[in-house]
C-alpha cells in the first residue's frame, strides 16, 4: 500500500471581489502590526532572558501566544478548544492541515515547533520561526544523530517540542498515517522515562457556503493566494482544537507503537465522514 496522498481535484479557483481586497488590506495591516509589534517585544525580552536562563524560555512563550490568540481575533475566525494541554514533560504531535496550524496550536499551548529546513531560509517566515524557538531538521540520515541529541536538549530544558508526524499538509479532510521515525527520539535512554507524548487533532470548518477544505493547504497550492483567500472571507469559519490524554513514552514496546497509538487518537476526534478518508 502507498501512503503518499494527492487530491482527487483541484480546489475551486479564487474570487475576490472589491470588498474582499479592502477587508483583505485591512486584516493584513492590521497582523503586520500585530507580528511585527509582537516580533520586536519578544527580541527585546531575549536580551533580557537569554543570559538569564540559558535554554529555558520562561516569558517569551508567553508573548507568542498572545499574538497567535488576537490573531483570531484579527480574521474573525472562531476558535475553541477541548481536553487540556499536558503539563508533564514532553512533546506534542497534531495532524497537519494549513499554514495556520502555526497560529492555531501556539494560541492554546506555548510549544516550539519543529519544522524542514527550507522554512529557515523563507523571506519574513523563516526569521520569524527562528525567533520564537522553532527547530529545524533536515532528511539528511547522516544528520539524524545530531537532530536527536538537540531533542534531547531542548526537551529536557523544558521545551514541548511539537511534530507534525504526516510529513506534509493535507487539505483537512483527512489524517494521513504517521511516519515513526522522528518518534525515535522520544525514546532514547535520555527521554523514555522522563517523556510524555499529547496527541492534539485540529479540525477547521470552512465559512458558509464555501468548499469543505477551504482552510486546507497542500500540494503545490501558493501560499500568497491562499493566505489571501483567508483574508478577503468576510463570514470566516472556525477551528477546533481536540487535547487528548498525554501517554508516557515509556510505555511502547518500540516507535513504531507509539506512532500509532497517537495516530488513532488524533484521527478518532475527527468528524465521522473525515475518519473515513
Amino acid at each position: 500500500m502507498s501512503f503518499t496522498w494527492a487530491p482527487d481535484d483541484e480546489p475551486p479557483p479564487v474570487r475576490i471581489s472589491a470588498f474582499g481586497w479592502i477587508l483583505a488590506a485591512l486584516r493584513a495591516s492590521l497582523l503586520i502590526v500585530l507580528l511585527l509589534s509582537g516580533l520586536a517585544l519578544l527580541l527585546i525580552l531575549r536580551l533580557i532572558e537569554r543570559p538569564l536562563c540559558g535554554p529555558r524560555r520562561p516569558v517569551t512563550p508567553y508573548i507568542t501566544q498572545a499574538v497567535c490568540r488576537m490573531t483570531f481575533v484579527i480574521l474573525q475566525m472562531r476558535y475553541r478548544a477541548e481536553g487540556q494541554p499536558m503539563t508533564e514533560r514532553g512533546a506534542v504531535v497534531a495532524n497537519h492541515a494549513s499554514w495556520l496550524d502555526i497560529f492555531t496550536l501556539n494560541a492554546r499551548k506555548r510549544i516550539y515547533f519543529v519544522s524542514k529546513s527550507e522554512v529557515a531560509g523563507w523571506p519574513g517566515i523563516g526569521m520569524l520561526a527562528r525567533s520564537v524557538g522553532t527547530v529545524f531538521i533536515t532528511r539528511d540520515r547522516s544528520q539524524a544523530r545530531a537532530q536527536t541529541a538537540l531533542f534531547e536538549e531542548r526537551l529536557l530544558a523544558g521545551h514541548k517540542l511539537l511534530f507534525f508526524p504526516e510529513g506534509t499538509s493535507t487539505d483537512g479532510m483527512r489524517v494521513l498515517p504517521f511516519k515513526s521515525t522522528l518518534f525515535a527520539a522520544f525514546l532514547t535512554p535520555a527521554l523514555r522515562d522522563e517523556l510524555h507524548v499529547q496527541a492534539v487533532t485540529v479540525i477547521y470548518t470552512a465559512p458558509p457556503g464555501q468548499d469543505a477544505r477551504f482552510y486546507g493547504w497542500w500540494g503545490d497550492m501558493d501560499f500568497g493566494t491562499h493566505m489571501l483567500k483567508v483574508l478577503s472571507t468576510w463570514r470566516q469559519g472556525s477551528v477546533r482544537v481536540v487535547f487528548h490524554p498525554p501517554v508516557r513514552a515509556a510505555d511502547f514496546a518500540d516507535r513504531k507503537a507509539l506512532a500509532r497509538y497517537l495516530e488513532v487518537q488524533v484521527r478518532g476526534a475527527m468528524p465521522p465522514e473525515r475518519q473515513r478518508l
